[in-house]
């Protein structure tokens, strides 16, 4: 039998669940989603480039490449998913100065894919979408030096645990692959839905949904990995051009993800009016 006290807790979770979902129904959540995945399609690239040029920052620019490329062992080889990380590597460790400064701009467009997507499922008066959300993004670049500094020193476990055989040592892989990626996304997911999204939701609110949404966006990353463990030829739906069918499963991947962000987002308006004031009556 549950306490009344946490039985109230889980009848206002429900409350919450529901009243999300209907929301969501009132709304095509997958035109939101694909308008989103087309502005991290500009966006996506120069973010991985400035991650990867702030990694040389606190070090020289060979050792800094040679950590990153060390990551690729944790990316299945078989549908040739290593080969454009190395490429990705060696261009963003030689941005540059004048590269990162040029690399913002287009980086900046993330922000307002997500504000027009939150606004197309929650419509409300905005005046300057898109030069406020891609405002609101530029703090972030402050964020990525040290989660991407972070993230490479925290993968020396997965990378021990995946020079291992064994069916234990696999799992416990997935495991710490996932705590990784699950508090990393957290923080930026974290200002997205405070900063970059409409209206203005509280703090608590925003860190119960970044941690709730950040936790499903890691879970399917997860299966991303897992895709690209399956030996298959993507580009033969197209003619056998490799690039175009690389290109259309990883928009694909980006859609899903943009999906639970996008999602989330709703659950955590909805978790931020049950927790205002005046709210539990």
């Amino acid at each position: 039998m549950l306490s009344p006290r946490r039985e109230s807790d889980a009848r206002a979770l429900v409350h919450v669940v529901r009243s999300a979902f209907r929301t969501i129904g009132r709304r095509d959540v997958s035109v939101s989603a694909a308008e989103l995945t087309y502005f991290a399609g500009i966006a996506i690239v120069p973010w991985l480039l400035l991650a990867c040029w702030s990694t040389t920052w606190f070090t020289s620019t060979s050792t800094a490449q040679t950590r990153l490329l060390d990551l690729q062992a944790l990316i299945p080889p078989d549908m040739g998913g290593r080969g454009p990380f190395r490429t990705l590597v060696g261009a963003g460790v030689g941005l540059g100065v004048v590269g990162a400064l040029v690399a913002v701009f287009p980086a900046s467009f993330y922000g307002e894919g997500i504000r027009r997507g939150c606004l197309s499922l929650l419509p409300t008066a905005d005046r300057l979408t898109g030069w406020r959300a891609r405002l609101a993004m530029l703090p972030l670049l402050l964020v990525v030096p040290p989660l991407a500094i972070a993230v490479i020193h925290l993968s020396s476990v997965p990378l021990d645990l995946a020079a291992r055989d064994g069916l234990g040592w696999h799992l416990l892989l997935i495991v710490t692959e996932f705590t990784i990626t699950w508090l990393a996304l957290t923080i930026p997911v974290a200002w997205i839905y405070r900063q970059v999204a409409p209206g203005s939701l509280r703090w608590p609110a925003v860190l119960l949904g970044a941690l709730a949404t950040a936790s499903f966006l890691a879970g399917f990353l997860q299966g991303f990995l897992l895709f690209l463990s399956i030996p298959v030829d993507v580009g033969v739906p197209f003619g056998g051009l490799d690039v175009v069918g690389g290109t259309v499963a990883l928009g694909f991947w980006l859609f899903l993800l943009h999906l639970v962000l996008l999602s989330g987002w709703v659950v955590t308006v909805e978790l931020d009016e049950l927790l205002r004031p005046g709210a539990a009556a």
